[in-house]
C-alpha cells in the first residue's frame, strides 16, 4: 500500500512538472482513465487550495471573524472548481461546433485539469505589492496551457484553440475579480 502511495505521489509531481513546462505530449496522452481523472482533479483542487491560502492571509490581516473567513474561503475554493468546469464546458461546446464528432466533455476534463497547474503557485500572491501581477501572470500561464491542451485534445490548429479558449477565459477572470471585490467590500463593512 505504501509503495503504491509513493508511486502515486511521484505521478502527481511528474504530471505537475510536465504541465508547468507546457509539455504538449502530456495533454495529448491525457487519456480518460480513473487515474488521470484523479490526477487532473487533484491539480484543480490543489490550485483552489493555493488560491484560498493566498486569500486567507488577507482575511487574517483584516481580522475577519472566523465564521465569515471560513465562508469566504469555501466560496473561494468553490469558485475555482466551478470556474474549471465552466471553462471545460465552454471549450467543449465550441469544440463540438468546430468538430462535431470529437471529444466528449469528460475527455476534456483531464487535459484542462492539467493545464490548471500554474494556479498551484497562487499562494505566491501573498507577496506584498506583487500579488495582483503574480495572479495575472499565473492566469496567462494557465491560458497558454489550456490552449495547448485544447490544441492537442481537439486536434486543431493553435489559432483555433486560442480562439476557443479566449471565449471562456475573460468570463472566468471577470468572475474572479467580482468575487475578490465583493470579499473586499464585505471585509470593509465589518
Amino acid at each position: 500500500m505504501r509503495a503504491q502511495n509513493k508511486k502515486s505521489n511521484q505521478g502527481f509531481w511528474k504530471t505537475l512538472k510536465y504541465a508547468l513546462l507546457l509539455n504538449s505530449s502530456l495533454y495529448e496522452n491525457a487519456h480518460n482513465t480513473p487515474k488521470t481523472r484523479q490526477l487532473a482533479l487533484s491539480i484543480v483542487i490543489f490550485s483552489a487550495l493555493s488560491h484560498a491560502l493566498g486569500s486567507s492571509v488577507i482575511l487574517i490581516i483584516n481580522l475577519v471573524p472566523l465564521a465569515l473567513a471560513l465562508a469566504l474561503l469555501l466560496l473561494d475554493l468553490l469558485s475555482i472548481i466551478a470556474g474549471y468546469y465552466f471553462w471545460v464546458f465552454t471549450i467543449w461546446k465550441i469544440g463540438q461546433w468546430l468538430k462535431p464528432i470529437d471529444p466528449t466533455f469528460g475527455d476534456l476534463l483531464n487535459p484542462i485539469g492539467f493545464a490548471y497547474a500554474p494556479q498551484v503557485l497562487n499562494f505566491l500572491t501573498l507577496i506584498p505589492l506583487l500579488g495582483r501581477p503574480i495572479e495575472l501572470i499565473l492566469a496567462v500561464w494557465s491560458l497558454l496551457a489550456v490552449i495547448i491542451a485544447v490544441r492537442q485534445g481537439l486536434d486543431i490548429s493553435t489559432n483555433q484553440a486560442a480562439l476557443i479558449c479566449l471565449v471562456g477565459w475573460p468570463l472566468i477572470q471577470i468572475a474572479i475579480g467580482v468575487l475578490q471585490v465583493t470579499e473586499q467590500h464585505i471585509i470593509r463593512f465589518l
